[in-house]
């Protein structure tokens, strides 16, 4: 038995938003049994657009059920049964995310159409609900109304059943099951050939176009989890139906994905990858001794074969840096360039700087507090490779940082020596900025089985 489900909300963030109505079609495997639908009062505004699509209006839920005054039928007509939806995602994060405020874990085994049809109804146009009964000719009414769509979609899903010559459905409902939350385009068979192994991998649209590069120390575990959650906002939904095909690289150990995911990032830009994104680091932190010998502190543009302590993208990231420096390791406001004077920086004046400004404190005195600080952005070398696992068997990774910069990564074979030329010639070059600086210092703090070469 099938409880086919359609749901109209307040918005698209089953966090957030709402279920303002609610339609279950019980379908028997033959035909359509019994129908149940109502309006529900969401216990907030309906936003105007919303009611403009859907034709529902808060006069119209005002004196409406609540959601809890139904929840006990919606539990009987859809138990022992799997839960149908037209992207099932959506209607069932809603419905889940409902009884969890009540404090019920509603929990059932669901189905996707949008899935089925792709299988079973290859190759037309388009899998939307509205273009796919215009295809089959399957008549709909109230568009966009809960009743209306979850009848189109029960139809539609006799049409699925009449046409499963090879029947796919109940052959694939343990599957579909235990799928129904990946995204509609993928199939188990991708995420099942996807390996156990450290790498990045590449989450593409209908249009082949790279949305996500993501890494992991096992790729296929990580792709899985994107999709194991099913209360997601918005744009987490919207994320998920725009991934059609998934492919990757492997790295061989997690250090050089982390390193390889950072330069895609930047290079390619992906829709959905907000961090990292940023490519122009055209600001620097820089450190000198000035005549009194007293370590200072500037920010400015990147000097030509000079590398700062820190790449920034802008002078004000800087100066929030220096100011947190200042705060962190008692620095003197005037030596980080933060506030201009002749005399006593103003910290001085309110007794928190130890008075290097005015040459009250020795150079040595604070010097060894700026030298904490400028530890904290170089590494514990300043010319190392940092070798580990390799692709395949006799191949190892390199990662090369000479004179405080990232030279790049490569690989080379285990079994043709390893000088350093050797490991030098086997590394691409990649770009040196703030973020590979932090990958690597980050991951040295916790190398196990890597093998640090310092030259």
């Amino acid at each position: 038995m099938y409880a086919i489900i359609d749901i109209e909300t307040t918005g698209g963030q089953p966090t957030q938003d709402r279920i303002t109505e609610i339609a279950v079609v019980i379908h028997d495997g033959e035909k359509i049994v019994e129908e149940y639908s109502t309006l529900v009062n969401p216990c907030r505004s309906i936003p105007y657009q919303i009611t403009q699509l859907t034709g529902i209006s808060n006069e119209m839920v005002r004196d409406a059920p609540k959601f809890y005054e139904v929840a006990k039928k919606i539990v009987e007509l859809t138990e022992n049964k799997i839960f149908v939806a037209h992207n099932v995602r959506f209607d069932y994060s809603f419905i889940k995310k409902e009884f969890n405020d009540l404090g019920y874990n509603y929990s059932r085994k669901t189905l996707c159409t949008v899935r089925l049809s792709r299988k079973i109804l290859a190759g037309l146009p388009s899998y939307s609900l509205g273009r796919l009964c215009e295809s089959l000719q399957i008549p709909m009414t109230a568009r966009h109304r809960a009743l209306g769509d979850a009848m189109a979609t029960a139809h539609l899903f006799t049409l699925l059943l009449q046409n499963d010559a090879q029947d796919t459905i109940q052959k694939t409902v343990a599957d579909e099951v235990k799928a129904a939350l990946l995204p509609p385009s993928l199939n188990r068979q991708q995420i099942s050939e996807l390996p156990e192994l450290a790498g990045v991998y590449y989450f593409h649209d209908a249009e082949g176009r790279v949305i996500y590069v993501g890494k992991s120390k096992s790729i296929r575990k990580r792709v899985l989890s994107h999709f194991a959650v099913d209360l997601k906002s918005k744009k987490a939904i919207e994320f998920k139906n725009n991934i059609a095909d998934i492919t990757y690289e492997t790295t061989g150990n997690e250090l050089v994905a982390l390193l390889y995911e950072s330069h895609l990032i930047k290079k390619i830009k992906p829709l959905y990858n907000r961090a990292q994104r940023r490519s122009n680091f055209s600001y620097g932190i820089y450190d000198y001794e000035d005549g009194n010998g007293y370590i200072n502190f500037v920010v400015e543009k990147v000097r030509t074969g000079q590398t700062p302590l820190l790449y920034l993208s802008n002078a004000d990231a800087g100066k929030n840096t220096l100011f947190n420096m200042v705060q962190q390791y008692q620095l003197c406001q005037k030596y980080c360039g933060l506030y201009k004077t002749q005399g006593a920086c103003f910290d001085h004046q309110i007794k928190v700087c130890a008075g290097a400004c005015v040459q009250k404190e020795s150079p040595e005195s604070y010097n060894e507090r700026a030298q904490k600080a400028i530890k904290r952005f170089r590494y514990a070398h300043n010319n190392f490779f940092i070798l580990g696992a390799g692709r395949q068997q006799y191949e190892q990774s390199v990662v090369w940082v000479e004179n405080g910069v990232y030279k790049g990564f490569g690989f080379v074979d285990t079994s043709t020596g390893g000088t350093h030329e050797d490991l030098k010639n086997a590394v691409k070059p990649y770009a040196d900025n703030r973020d590979v600086q932090q990958i690597i210092r980050s991951y040295m703090k916790t190398m196990r089985t890597e093998k640090l070469i310092v030259y």
